[in-house]
């Protein structure tokens, strides 16, 4: 199971709950990206070797952001009235879906009930 980095627009609570259940994650704003340009927090996934988690549609640019070298990204597409809590069910859901050959160099993007991935080519 990779470890994984939560960008600041993800409820603060995923971090603990992936935590608590045996999956090494960090979030940025523990670790001094808060307020950091995507690509200051895409350049701290790759040095750390962690998936970023994120509900910024910028990432998923394969122009700045190219799919090969990194160890994955998730993007969270999910109403915004919708409870953290269920987002963070979704997410955690989704990631005991997923196997090992799922997320290196891919983009994964998570739904209501519906997953989608970009495969490195």
């Amino acid at each position: 199971m990779p470890s994984f980095l939560i960008d600041e627009d993800m409820p603060r609570s995923l971090c603990r709950v992936l935590c608590d259940s045996g999956i090494k994650a960090v979030d940025v704003r523990d670790v001094g990206l808060r307020g950091g340009s995507d690509r200051e927090v895409f350049e701290y996934a790759l040095a750390h070797q962690q998936v970023l988690i994120t509900a910024d549609m910028g990432f998923s640019n394969i122009l700045q952001f190219p799919p090969t070298g990194h160890s994955g990204i998730v993007i969270a597409r999910f109403p915004n009235e919708l409870p953290a809590s269920i987002i963070t069910r979704a997410l955690l859901q989704a990631i005991h879906e997923l196997s090992e050959v799922d997320w290196e160099g891919n983009t994964i993007i998570v739904e209501p009930d519906r997953l989608r991935m970009r495969r490195k080519r």
